[in-house]
């Protein structure tokens, strides 16, 4: 049985330790969207973040030798691609907590006509169709590494 946020990788047993494997193990029509979606973040995504597999998902990082001191002591999440079970999922770090990065995300989705489904860093979609490909593209592009890292320093300074 899978559980509610499980994604499709993890039910059909370990986790893959590649994003060729991660692809290989989601259904062929979720791994055609997020091998479209995967080339699109590649293209956008700012110098000095790594492409890897964790979480269960295929995570855009800050690889742990830029900023070795995390919380959990895992890589800095910039971004997520991830297959559940009955959708899709892109997760968006940099709209979490950052004001005008939620409102461009927002007003992207009703500029397109779309519906937003989302969390709070967590868009819920099934096709391409369903994104503002342009406004993706532009978050995807918007932080470089070091500011993404100096943002992270700055919240934890406070605690």
């Amino acid at each position: 049985m899978v559980r509610v946020g499980e994604t499709a990788v993890k039910k059909q047993g370990a986790r893959p330790s590649t994003v060729a494997g991660y692809l290989r193990a989601v259904p062929a029509e979720q791994r055609g969207v997020l091998t479209k979606l995967r080339q699109l973040i590649r293209k956008h995504l700012p110098k000095g973040y790594e492409e890897a597999t964790n979480w269960g998902a295929i995570t855009y990082q800050v690889p742990l030798k830029r900023c070795p001191e995390t919380y959990n002591g895992q890589p800095l999440c910039y971004l997520a691609i991830a297959a559940q079970k009955h959708y899709l999922s892109l997760y968006l770090m940099t709209v979490y907590g950052h004001p005008a990065k939620q409102k461009q995300l927002k007003d992207g989705f009703a500029r397109a006509g779309k519906k937003l489904d989302m969390g709070k860093a967590c868009i819920r979609f099934r096709t391409l169709d369903d994104l503002p490909l342009d406004t993706v593209a532009d978050i995807v592009a918007s932080t470089p590494v070091h500011a993404y890292v100096a943002a992270y320093e700055e919240s934890r300074r406070d605690r």
